[in-house]
């Protein structure tokens, strides 16, 4: 994080979100109203306290090419993408969401993990003609939904996504060019959006060992056809030779219960209520059309038909990464 707080708090109903998006809004009065809004192309989300980093120099995709996850020596300008930094072993230690303008390479990353991931490619720099800089000081991150009209004419770099914009923009200028993006809405409506969406994040959907293939990432963030990069050979192996040993699911929550099933909340067979531990819920939300939805990790063998128990909360399961 920048180590301040979006001057967009300042917007009339705004509340702080806390944890891990601490520094924006969590919402401005009406999350159902906010996310109806995204969903029909309406209003832009404040993710000013995303991390930014950038890299220049002739050399920037072919070097990113070695460390990632994802081909990008020959990254199309103006064509987003998504990558990983993998562990020896496999396991995600970052998540970037990359876009390359011609000249920079723009990538926005989990709040305050930026820092150890410039620490890293400044480690792995060697004779390449690559500057890498932590920008999260002079850029914010906002995200436009899909559908919106709004002008992106201020913004340093655009990510263009099925389901809206990512805009790096000036942090200083960050109240004066949302104020042309329409109402605001917080942080808890994006991720409502996200997870009926089924798309990961860093530290929510992920822990110390998760690999690729658990969590859907092998469809955006990992080439299955290029060449070595650090932890390669563990997603090879378990793409070719087997499965993994947990995968991600959607949940139908009981719309019944008033509090969601927060993140880390274990995950059982509404049979067996006193059984083992299956998995753990990642995220949970409640939803303008669909309710009370989550996302959860557990084990691949958890029958796909099977009703879970998160907590105390019944849900169905609609399956992201198959048996």
């Amino acid at each position: 994080m920048t180590g301040e707080k979006s001057p967009l708090l300042a917007l009339p109903g705004a509340v702080p979100a806390e944890g891990a998006d601490e520094g924006v809004a969590a919402h401005y009065g009406d999350i159902f109203r906010e996310q109806r809004n995204l969903s029909q192309g309406v209003g832009f989300v404040d993710l000013s306290h995303r991390g930014v980093v950038t890299v220049t120099g002739d050399d920037r995709l072919s070097w990113l090419h070695l460390l990632l996850t994802q081909h990008v020596s020959e990254l199309r300008p103006q064509h987003a993408t998504e990558a990983l930094v993998l562990s020896p072993h496999g396991h995600v230690e970052h998540a970037l969401y990359l876009v390359d303008d011609g000249t920079t390479t723009w990538a926005h990353v989990e709040p305050g993990t930026q820092g150890a991931l410039v620490a890293y490619l400044e480690s792995m720099k060697f004779f390449y003609r690559v500057e890498v800089a932590d920008a999260t000081a002079d850029y914010a991150l906002v995200h436009l939904p899909a559908g919106s009209t709004a002008s992106v004419e201020g913004a340093a770099a655009v990510r263009e996504l099925p389901y809206g914009r990512d805009l790096f923009l000036p942090r200083a200028e960050l109240e004066e060019l949302t104020a042309e993006y329409g109402p605001a809405a917080g942080v808890w409506a994006y991720e409502a959006l996200r997870i009926e969406g089924h798309r990961p994040r860093l530290g929510f959907e992920t822990d110390h060992r998760t690999i690729p293939h658990e969590v859907d990432w092998l469809r955006t963030a990992v080439h299955l056809q290029k060449g070595c990069y650090r932890g390669q050979e563990t997603v090879a192996r378990v793409h070719n030779l087997g499965r993994p040993p947990r995968r991600l699911v959607f949940l139908h929550l009981d719309g019944t219960e008033e509090t969601l099933p927060p993140h880390g909340t274990e995950v059982r067979l509404a049979t067996d209520p006193d059984g083992r531990a299956l998995g753990f819920v990642t995220s949970s939300a409640r939803h303008h059309e669909l309710g009370p939805i989550a996302l959860a990790i557990v084990k691949r063998n958890v029958p796909v038909d099977a009703v879970l128990l998160a907590g105390t909360v019944p849900g169905t399961q609609d399956v992201i990464v198959p048996q």
